[in-house]
């Protein structure tokens, strides 16, 4: 089984994650980045549902044993491992395809992030919660991540989620409108896919709504990429 595999149902393409916890780290990132490569380039689909082969979790997020040992051999990973983990959740962000997050399990810390960063998610109701734990471990959310859990919680939620670290089950995303249904793990796919087959809009009007609706969140995105810091440092030394 490879890392990121895909089946196409008509206009749906429906990746699966297969690293286990499915924790962030280049592998996954260049994994990732390159299944969306394929389905975008190699296939008609205008829905991209991705979902998790572990029993028990959609994503961990950030793989902190690998990034502890890959900054002490190169320190430059501190600051690259971030800005390639953006580049991803703002590629997630901008996907010309209507995306869906299918939570099969927990989605804790980046991987909840990363859920916040699709169009809608569905989860799953006998098992896994939906936490950001980072209060708890002293990690802060840098202001590309607040802003994209922003777009998916609502505010008072949000705020609860970062600062208590709080864990949510599917029901309670329902209620507020952050999932779009809560179900048992048995009906969570067809519940998808049936919310997925009505969804059939072309690429193009959806890259450029997408542009628009999150100019805002892009911005703050680009502030986090040290390049552009840096560019920004340089045209004021001018």
């Amino acid at each position: 089984m490879t890392d990121f595999s895909y089946e196409l149902h008509d206009h749906v393409a429906v990746m699966t994650m297969n690293r286990g916890e499915n924790r962030f780290n280049y592998d996954f990132l260049d994994g990732f980045t390159a299944m969306l490569d394929e389905i975008e380039n190699g296939t008609e689909a205008t829905v991209l549902v991705v979902n998790s082969a572990d029993e028990k979790i959609w994503s961990n997020g950030i793989d902190l044993d690998w990034l502890v040992g890959a900054v002490e051999q190169e320190p430059e990973t501190a600051t690259l491992f971030p800005t390639r983990l953006m580049a991803l959740l703002r590629r997630v962000l901008t996907c010309p395809l209507i995306t869906i997050a299918a939570i099969n399990g927990h989605a804790f810390a980046g991987g909840a992030i990363l859920a916040c960063a699709f169009d809608f998610r569905f989860m799953r109701t006998d098992r896994g919660y939906f936490c950001f734990p980072e209060a708890d471990i002293g990690i802060p959310f840098m202001p590309g991540m607040d802003a994209i859990i922003k777009k998916a919680l609502p505010r008072p939620m949000c705020l609860e989620a970062q600062l208590t670290a709080r864990r949510y089950t599917a029901q309670e995303l329902e209620a507020v409108g952050a999932a779009v249904k809560a179900c048992h793990l048995d009906d969570l796919m067809n519940e998808v896919m049936a919310f997925a087959g009505a969804m059939n809009k072309g690429r193009e009007i959806l890259k450029t709504m997408k542009q628009v609706t999150f100019k805002g969140i892009l911005r703050v995105m680009e502030i986090d990429d040290p390049a552009y810091l840096a560019a920004q440092r340089e045209r004021s030394a001018k």
